[in-house]
């Protein structure tokens, strides 16, 4: 049941995500921000009340979905329908036509045809997202196979700081998508260029400053976040930052690559990438202990970094053909 109701929860979650997607395309992230900072607490209120009053994870669940679900209904899908009425209104006004027309209805449309390339189109990238989530967990498989779960407990609370600059890093990358995207339809290889890499220098300046807080603070900081067992292992802490800091670099060159809409590259260049993790595990982690899945991280953030930057090289060079 519990498993149930996470599923009906995640459903309500996909649904605001396709809200998302069409404001996000109107390039108005004020209103997905809104969203999240109401989602974030809501669901927290909801899950803990669940819990606490009944002792069950179960009612914690339905709070979680139920918060979820009241966002979905009471904001996304208004300020969704809001914003298609003022884009509509403001096409009205620019023909000279009377604004009093009929309000945008938002409602589903099953066009099999539609619906059909809507699925081929994005099937390749929800292949992508479960590789990449698989990428992301192959060091823990193999440090629990190898060093067992006390090891595996101190990677993975070590690790989650990683997450810090992964929150930054997807806020701007969803934000410069739409543009990205506009540039490159547009063919504007220069705009679009110039963005990628100010992107990408942004990625690597915000990885400099994490290595830098984990080189000098980083024995403190684990031992006030976590206990002082966790701040003998600084070494770790800085070599994952160092693997976060390549990987900002990489995210941003696979916004660049959905951009430009190279979708179907990234499902072999990510199995590459996958690939390249597991026997990176493999070879390192026996060797090096925890300091062994961090370099097995940073060697496939390394490839990553290659193989996309090496797609939107060719994106690059194929808008200039289109051009010429």
């Amino acid at each position: 049941m519990v498993i149930l109701v996470v599923g009906l929860a995640k459903a309500c979650e996909a649904i605001s995500d396709v809200f998302y997607g069409l404001i996000q395309q109107h390039e108005r992230m004020d209103r997905i921000a809104i969203s999240m900072l109401v989602k974030g607490p809501l669901s927290l209120l909801f899950l803990s009340f669940g819990v606490y009053f009944t002792k069950s994870a179960l009612w914690g669940t339905v709070g979680l979905a139920v918060a979820w679900a009241i966002v979905l209904l009471g904001y996304d899908i208004r300020s969704s329908a809001s914003l298609l009425n003022g884009i509509q209104s403001s096409q009205q006004d620019a023909k000279g036509r009377d604004l009093s027309g009929a309000k945008v209805q938002l409602q589903p449309r099953w066009d099999l045809k539609t619906l059909k390339q809507l699925v081929w189109l994005s099937l390749p990238l929800g292949f992508v997202m479960m590789l990449i989530s698989l990428n992301t967990n192959i060091p823990r498989y193999f440090i629990e196979n190898y060093l067992g779960e006390r090891e595996l407990g101190i990677f993975a609370a070590i690790a989650y700081l990683m997450m810090a600059g992964n929150i930054v890093v997807s806020a701007l990358g969803e934000s410069a998508c739409p543009r990205l995207a506009k540039y490159y339809a547009a063919g504007n290889r220069t705009a679009f260029r110039n963005l990628l890499c100010t992107l990408a220098g942004i990625g690597a300046a915000l990885g400099g400053v994490c290595v830098l807080v984990a080189f000098v603070a980083g024995r403190h900081l684990l031992a006030v976040l976590y206990q002082p067992e966790y701040a003998e292992r600084a070494d770790l802490f800085v070599w994952l930052m160092v693997a976060a800091g390549v990987s900002f670099i990489a995210s941003f060159f696979g916004y660049g690559m959905t951009s430009a809409r190279y979708f179907r590259v990234q499902m072999p260049l990510f199995v590459f990438v996958t690939t390249i993790s597991a026997i990176a595990c493999l070879w390192l982690i026996p060797k090096f202990g925890l300091l062994g899945a961090a370099f097995a991280l940073l060697v496939a953030a390394i490839v990553q970094v290659v193989a996309s930057l090496g797609v939107n090289i060719h994106a690059l060079y194929a808008l200039k053909k289109e051009c010429n």
